[in-house]
């Protein structure tokens, strides 16, 4: 997609964060005409973490935006996603993801590192001619002027544009001052990463599947990345947590003291990691507006989720594409484009929001709870599964 001429004339925008969604908001925006300047806090551009889940509907973007092969390129398609017991090593339930659900969504379910999703999409902002990458500088403020914005950063740069996109996660300092400050909502859970090379992955959980341990109050997930070079693997227990914190060095036995009644052939899989990387996971509750005049805000600056739905990702490329398509909508109109956009997005980004929330009870389920969810989800056929995910995986990011 390429910008079309629509607009009187080109908009300068500014994007706050080079992360997944700062790049796909500054792709989507170039290619319907805008120039953009992102602006990342890091002294070179990356990505921290590990693997990801990518479904149908971030395909769907990521083919709106004109990356949709170099993405697919990337990623390792597995057959089913499998829940797992981890208390008698039975399988509870499995989706298949195969040619079946392909058909149906019109597009794969996926894995892929983290990393290789945004280097397809640094890549394109870097060959793309309206767009321009800034390192090191922080957005800390900004300031309306007239009918644009002038954006202040940590190092006292100030630039003027026609409008400011928030893309700075989940303690972004733009929703700090559009919203007057409102707190990080604590899960009172902790994820370990890791990601291990193939040859250290036992052989007998080495599945083409996102597989799903589900144990009380904890949870394990593993899958093949990288061209089967790699295994993502991550835990998550709960307990008490007093701040978010993320990319922190892990404890080998807070790790291994969690899982303790876990069957030994996932348990083992835990003592394999050399080294893990500990995450206190937190969200923010829903608001009503996104949006300043020709400000707005978008992924886990506007809804930050947990990554039990495996959609955080998903979520804000989509609302990079609605942006992107609303901004074109309105011929330049950012007050007026930002508005349709997050009159779009909000039921749909905040229903991933809270269902996250109540798919971690489930994955943590224990006594009646946990007999409830087995029974549950070990009926249902692909198909009702299927039909379960329609909204979700059926949907594009666009406007109706």
């Amino acid at each position: 997609m390429r910008g079309n001429g629509l607009m009187p004339r080109q908009r300068n925008v500014i994007v706050a964060g080079g992360g997944i969604g700062g790049l796909s908001a500054a792709l989507g925006l170039a290619n319907v005409g805008c120039n953009v300047v992102v602006l990342e806090q890091a002294s070179q551009f990356g990505e921290i973490g590990a693997g990801i889940q990518i479904g149908p509907n971030a395909f769907h973007a990521l083919d709106y935006l004109g990356v949709g092969d170099a993405g697919r390129a990337k990623a390792v398609y597995v057959d089913r996603l499998i829940m797992m017991d981890g208390l008698t090593g039975n399988e509870i339930a499995h989706i298949p993801v195969d040619e079946p659900f392909r058909k149906r969504f019109g597009n794969p379910y996926a894995v892929i590192h983290r990393s290789d999703l945004h280097g397809v999409l640094l890549d394109a902002c870097r060959a793309h001619e309206a767009v321009k990458l800034v390192n090191s500088q922080r957005v800390v403020g900004y300031e309306r002027v007239n009918a644009g914005v002038k954006v202040k950063t940590e190092t006292g740069l100030t630039m003027d544009a026609d409008a400011l996109i928030g893309c700075d996660g989940i303690r972004s300092m733009i929703r700090e001052q559009l919203t007057g400050g409102d707190a990080i909502k604590l899960s009172g859970h902790v994820a370990y990463r890791a990601v291990l090379p193939i040859e250290d992955m036992p052989e007998d959980l080495r599945w083409n599947a996102a597989t799903l341990w589900a144990g009380p109050k904890c949870h394990m997930v593993h899958y093949p990345l990288q061209g089967w070079k790699t295994f993502n693997l991550v835990a998550t227990f709960q307990t008490e947590v007093e701040s978010v914190g993320s990319n922190e060095p892990g404890n080998r036995e807070e790790i291994l003291s969690r899982f303790g009644d876990i069957v030994p052939k996932a348990r083992k899989l835990l003592e394999v990691p050399k080294e893990w990387r500990r995450w206190v996971l937190g969200d923010r509750e829903p608001i009503e507006n996104w949006s300043d005049g020709c400000v707005t805000l978008l992924g886990d600056a506007a809804h930050p989720t947990h990554q039990y739905f495996a959609q955080g990702a998903c979520m804000a490329m989509e609302d990079a594409v609605c942006l992107a398509d609303q901004v074109q909508r309105s011929q330049g109109d950012f007050v007026s484009a930002f508005q349709g956009y997050q009159e779009n997005r909000i039921i749909r980004a905040y229903r991933v929001v809270l269902s996250s929330r109540l798919l971690g009870r489930l994955y943590h389920a224990e006594g009646v709870e946990r007999k409830i969810r087995n029974s549950v989800l070990g009926a249902r056929t692909p198909t009702e599964f299927y039909d379960g995910l329609q909204w979700l995986y059926g949907g594009t990011g666009l406007a109706a």
